[in-house]
């Protein structure tokens, strides 16, 4: 009885992955990085389309990071990362579709009924 015990418990071990630490710190690193980065970017007085652009990329990046390693992602099947993150990849395309047809609408708009007063 205690054999049985003794090979499930190591059976259950050996299904559990076990990550260095040294990744995690690494990873945390890099976290207060790209943080610090972000920080400098508004510490820095950057202004307009370049300032967003940086926030957005560090933001980004430090996404992909926590989602890759610290939610087990960069290990999973391919057909499980592709259903966590082929949706919200696809709402962004089909947003950025919609703002390039808002532009057309209210140019329309004002073009038939006149600007507003």
């Amino acid at each position: 009885m205690a054999q049985v015990a003794m090979h499930a418990q190591e059976q259950v071990q050996e299904r559990h992955q076990q990550h260095p630490i040294r990744l995690y710190l690494v990873v945390w690193g890099f976290l207060f990085i790209l943080s610090a980065c972000s920080y400098l970017v508004d510490y820095g007085g950057l202004q307009g389309y370049l300032r967003w652009s940086l926030i957005l990329l560090f933001m980004i990046l430090k996404a992909g990071l926590i989602v890759a390693v610290f939610m087990h992602m960069a290990w999973e099947r391919l057909a499980l990362v592709y259903a966590i993150l082929l949706p919200p990849l696809l709402v962004l395309v089909f947003v950025a579709m919609m703002v390039s047809e808002s532009n057309y609408t209210i140019f329309t708009r004002m073009a038939f009924f006149g600007a507003a007063q």
